[in-house]
């Protein structure tokens, strides 16, 4: 058994697809199902099922790719050990970060860490808080910045965060909405406050349930004891702050990515009461006792620098 037949196993579980697999791994379709019916035949079952939506592990393959997945984290922590030698002039660092997220730290910090170590690959990867999760425990990311679970959640019990910053989130509504006038200007809040049981009978603009802006949303209207009809629902925060200034409905978005993009309309901004934690923490987040490289740990000093700016 070799580092190569794991990532082979481990790459066509990914993907669900031999050819997709192959060309992941920059090696000749033929040879990898030749590779994979070698590996069945050595430990003598099946790994792989063919159904409908491609390639399934059986139950020996997901134990088969749960050992790879450990076994292939514990290679690339040698190897990152092994770029520590080198003094930072060599190495690779695979971290994930959400969409709009990386819009707004990225250009804060890799211009400074470039300069530093032009040598360090950087694999990035874009996903949600649930997808990068994931990634995490399979060994795929070395860490990812991202916001934490919100308050009555359960973190996920394999992984650290550590908070970094916390960030009010508001509600978005038209400025001719008659509930803009309820809002009371009141100190320590950055725009007029609106009780959000106010907003019982207006329509929700929101987010997938995978994503944090739409787990934060949840447990604000939860804590309110209010059930607003959910209006439309899209993966991107911009487009409901566009529908909400329209007067389509209305939305809670994160006071820190209202200054991200400058709309013609914008729509009005209300601060909600501390009393309905409508907030998140951006943090770094890491498995429980994993390695992390110079090259890793120099990042995150950066993340940390401008976190707090």
């Amino acid at each position: 058994m070799t580092t190569r037949e794991l990532l082979y196993v481990k790459t066509v579980a990914d993907t669900h697809n031999i050819s997709k697999a192959a060309k992941k791994l920059f090696v000749a379709q033929p040879s990898l199902s030749q590779s994979l019916q070698r590996i069945e035949d050595t430990i003598g079952t099946r790994l792989f099922i063919r159904g409908s939506d491609g390639l399934r592990l059986t139950y020996a393959g997901e134990k088969y790719y749960q050992m790879a997945c450990t076994i292939l984290k514990i290679y690339d922590d040698f190897e990152a050990e092994i770029s520590d030698m080198n003094d930072l002039k060599t190495g690779h660092i695979s971290f994930g970060i959400t969409n709009h997220l990386g819009a707004i730290m990225l250009p804060m910090v890799m211009p400074q860490f470039k300069e530093e170590c032009p040598g360090i690959d950087l694999d990035i990867f874009e996903g949600s808080t649930e997808l990068q999760e994931e990634k995490l425990i399979s060994g795929d990311l070395d860490f990812s910045i991202m916001h934490a679970p919100v308050e009555g959640t359960e973190p996920n019990p394999s992984l650290n965060y550590e908070i970094l910053a916390r960030h009010p989130f508001v509600i978005a509504i038209s400025k001719k909405d008659p509930l803009v006038k309820l809002a009371v200007p009141r100190e320590g809040y950055t725009y007029p406050v609106l009780d959000v049981k106010l907003l019982e009978d207006h329509p929700l603009l929101t987010l997938h349930k995978e994503q944090r802006i739409r787990h934060v949303t949840d447990s604000v209207i939860k804590k309110a004891g209010i059930h607003p009809e959910i209006k439309f629902v899209s993966r991107n925060y911009m487009t409901l702050e566009k529908l909400a200034a329209e007067g389509i409905g209305f939305t809670l978005l994160p006071s820190d990515y209202i200054n991200v993009n400058l709309y013609d309309n914008p729509p009005a901004y209300l601060s909600i009461d501390d009393k309905y934690s409508a907030y998140w923490s951006l943090c770094i987040t890491t498995v429980k006792g994993a390695f992390l490289s110079r090259a890793d740990q120099r990042f995150l000093d950066i993340i940390r620098t401008n976190a707090v700016k």
